[in-house]
């Protein structure tokens, strides 16, 4: 149980594995996922380490997999995903995974450049088809067919016998419809007009083979006289990709081509449906294992990549490894290293060994779906110190309890509670469709935490009596006004009803008020018209409370790092004159608070002091103000005490506990032991002490001050430097941080002013008399239901979750919580089964 409050004691192991059974049981230790391995060879090139030649293996298998799966997506077909986790396949499979791999690849490479190969030729005759049929209704179109059908002469019909006759070449092909304009314009100007251009547009789109595009084109027929014109226009269709197709003279020869090229068409076009079936198949074939072999070949990958961190003995029968583990997990690593050895049939067991060792552990967590969310809170602030007080459980509770003194509501907690629980109820089912929106993975990973928010937003929006900006009225208010009519004191008739606009219920008249109200706040004060005033004097003092509380706790927590840690100075030069700093000046303000609520009541509440400016009048020892009399008697003496003992609390931390560093370090360098034939000289402390001092300075000066060797001198200046700055900090935090919690009463404020706001804008509409229909009111309610969703609960909910994160981060977990650990990445294969695919 500890566990929860502090991380994980962890243990520096040596691991000793066999040549023919560390794959297996480096395997085993990913399936755990309880280790993280040490890099034993920093300074080795990663090309010269032992297994570099598999690591490659199976990036090359990889990279076929990922081919294929390209492959599959492109052919819209679902990669079945049925969540099994395949065992790791021995060393010895890997020959034959390589080999699958390579036929599946070169087989799908054969297929696509078979289709590339039969679709281009397709779509060679499908515009030779469509060229021949155009073609055929240009010459038809024209006036003389006889003559464009023989490309026959152009006569003059007086010198007919006289003049050899003129033919007239022609060229036809396909070119895309968008480049027909620039076409047109370039044949015009390098030809000078002497060609003659017929296009129509294709209908159809025809698909491009290379790239599986639709693209739309036109078939075009030019005509021009002589061989210079010809290279010309053939130059010009070249420079803009056009396709130049032959095309017979004679009708007859284009009615014989046509039919001959439909009937290819119609072979090749059998072909490739039989293609695209194989492919089909061979394609859904893969995607029933193509998962389960990403999962294989990755964590062979991840295996030989961690064998590469392992340093290898003389004899290269023995890898030796270093790994962080949980001290908690060491008999289900060594039970895993005893599988890892029987599935290999190795006789050899692998060894185990703790280590000595300085260096820092890293922090280990352990978390569950329920506390992952508020772990990751804390570590998104920085990770822990090892075996440093643990933030997350107290975060558990406070962290949706401030949120929600902000956005206190009932109905806006009922809101949220709601989506929270169907993502709670449902997430089996949420996590199994593996949505890869962002923005939903977000959310969904913090289901745990706003089903809190919104659960602990029901009960503060009870105590604020707020729902949608409705008070509910369930008790009856406390508050008479009948009673205002028979008491002497007030003397209300009719008559001062019709003549005054507002008035004001005096609770010093007797049954006025009729005591507290059982829960929350009175209803009444929904239609007040001095709501705010009351409202904000009540939320400002409980910020203050909360806030002062929320901070002591904090301090008080950090007194269980210096007991664990074993530092008696820091407890008593750094907790308790921080813990009294805070406790006499701000700890104080919370007891008047609390003083004033219950030692005014209504009859002398108005000549009741303001606390604000007893509070400054305390700080400047000012006790003559006529303005604010004192609260209770011998206020001054107290109050002069408490600052006198708070600015005495500066020195200890400022300057004592840096001299006491310094006699410590003195103190150990002259230990004033000489020891002459065993016999003790000088009155220092003894050799044993000595050792327990040591001890202690060291301990001390890695958590505070600035890290030191052993050997390394003791710097009183960077001592002095660091403990000024950590005194200042701190009792200037307490006045800012105190300052900053009263951001829950201004966005308490700011959200049921919003919430009114929405109300009388919007949903008073619907409910005006004018309006009759019941349309009017639907569409009214569905535009505020939409406003209340985005603006209220998103964007509102957002920035109270910044906030409550702000008053964690900054005024909470700085009072005893460094944050400058690292992180414990153990190696496992989690990731891989997740579907991230990554190392």
């Amino acid at each position: 149980m500890g566990e929860l409050f502090r991380s994980e004691e962890m243990t520096l192991a040596q691991l000793f594995l066999q040549s023919e059974s560390a794959y297996c049981c480096v395997s085993e230790l990913g399936e755990i996922g309880m280790v993280q391995f040490r890099d034993l060879n920093p300074d080795v090139n990663v090309f010269q380490r032992k297994f570099v030649n598999e690591v490659r293996r199976c990036e090359e298998m990889d990279r076929k997999l990922r081919f294929v799966e390209k492959e599959i997506k492109k052919a819209n077909i679902n990669i079945v995903d049925t969540g099994e986790n395949p065992e790791v396949p021995f060393p010895r499979d890997m020959i034959d995974l390589e080999a699958t791999f390579e036929k599946l690849e070169n087989e799908l490479k054969e297929i696509n450049t078979n289709q590339e190969a039969l679709k281009k030729n397709f779509l060679e005759l499908t515009e030779l088809k469509h060229i021949l049929r155009r073609t055929q209704q240009f010459f038809d179109e024209m006036e003389d067919p006889s003559l464009m059908e023989e490309s026959s002469t152009l006569l003059d019909p007086n010198e007919v016998g006289r003049v050899a006759p003129l033919r007239l070449g022609f060229v036809a092909g396909v070119i895309g419809r968008e480049r027909i304009p620039t076409f047109e314009r370039m044949l015009w100007r390098v030809c000078r007009g002497n060609v003659f251009l017929r296009q129509a547009d294709i209908e159809d789109p025809l698909e491009d083979p290379t790239t599986g595009d639709h693209v739309y084109k036109s078939v075009f027929i030019i005509f021009f006289q002589g061989d210079q014109l010809k290279n010309r226009v053939k130059k010009i269709c070249e420079g803009f990709r056009a396709s130049l197709y032959p095309c017979p003279e004679t009708p007859q020869e284009r009615k014989e081509m046509a039919a001959g090229v439909n009937t290819r068409i119609d072979d090749l076009q059998m072909v490739l449906n039989q293609t695209e079936d194989h492919r089909q198949h061979v394609l859904q074939a893969a995607a029933k294992t193509v998962r389960v072999w990403f999962i294989k070949v990755r964590k062979m990958k991840a295996i030989y990549h961690t064998l590469n961190l392992c340093n290898i003995d003389v004899t290269q029968k023995c890898l030796i490894a270093e790994i962080w583990c949980p001290v908690s997990d060491l008999d289900s690593i060594q039970f895993a290293l005893r599988r890892g050895t029987e599935k290999s049939g190795s006789t050899v067991p692998s060894i185990l060994n703790r280590m000595q060792t300085k260096q820092t552990p890293p922090t280990y967590n352990k978390t569950n779906k329920f506390t992952s969310g508020f772990q990751n809170i804390v570590d998104a602030y920085g990770i822990g110190n090892y075996r440093e007080i643990n933030p997350a459980p107290y975060t558990i509770i406070t962290f949706p309890f401030l949120f929600a003194v902000m956005f206190g509501d009932l109905g806006h907690g009922i809101l949220m509670t709601c989506a929270a629980l169907y993502l709670v109820l449902r997430e089996t089912r949420l996590i199994a469709q593996k949505n890869e929106n962002e923005m939903f993975s977000m959310v969904f990973a913090g289901r745990y935490i706003i089903l809190l928010m919104g659960i602990f937003s029901i009960y503060t929006g009870i105590i604020y009596n707020d729902c949608f900006s409705k008070s509910l009225n369930v008790f009856g208010s406390s508050w008479s006004v009948r009673a205002m009519f028979t008491a002497k004191e007030a003397n209300w008739t009719f008559e001062t009803l019709e003549g005054n606009r507002m008035l004001q219920l005096d609770p010093a008249v007797q049954g006025v008020f009729g005591g507290p109200y059982p829960i929350g706040i009175d209803p009444i004060w929904n239609l007040a018209s001095n709501k705010l005033t009351f409202l904000n004097s009540f939320k400002m003092k409980m910020s203050v409370i909360l806030g002062v509380i929320h901070m002591l706790f904090g301090v008080t927590l950090s007194l269980f790092n210096h007991t664990y840690f074993k530092k008696p100075l820091n407890i008593w030069l750094g907790f308790i004159p921080e813990i009294v700093f805070m406790g006499s000046l701000f700890g104080y303000l919370v007891i008047l608070i609390f003083y004033k609520w219950t030692a005014y009541n209504a009859e002398i509440s108005k000549d009741a002091p303001s606390l604000l400016i007893a509070f400054i009048n305390m700080f400047l020892f000012n006790y003559n103000d006529p303005t604010n009399k004192p609260l209770y008697r011998g206020q001054m003496a107290i109050q002069c005490l408490l600052v006198v003992i708070a600015l005495a609390c500066v020195p200890c931390m400022l300057i004592v506990k840096t001299l006491v560093l310094r006699k410590q370090y003195l103190w150990r360098k002259h230990l004033g032991t000489q020891n002459f034939g065993g016999i003790r000289v000088g009155n220092g402390p003894t050799e044993d002490e000595a050792e327990i001092i040591q001890h202690d300075q060291l301990s001390q000066h890695s958590e505070e001050e600035p890290e030191q060797s052993e050997e390394e001198a003791f710097n009183f200046a960077d001592v002095a430097v660091h403990q000024a700055i950590h005194t200042i900090e701190y009792c200037l935090g307490c006045i800012s941080n105190t300052a900053s919690y009263l951001r829950l009463w201004a966005l308490s404020l700011a959200h049921a002013q919003l919430s009114e706001v929405l109300w009388s804008m919007v949903m008073k509409i619907g409910f005006s008399p004018n309006i009759g229909f019941s349309f009017v009111i639907f569409i009214v309610f569905a535009f505020f239901a939409t406003l209340t969703v985005c603006i209220l609960l998103i964007m509102e909910g957002l920035s109270a979750f910044l906030h409550a994160l702000r008053l964690h981060w900054v005024e909470f977990q700085n009072k005893f919580y460094s944050g400058q650990g690292f992180k414990f990445m153990p190696f496992t294969f989690n990731s891989i089964l997740e579907g991230k695919f990554e190392d």
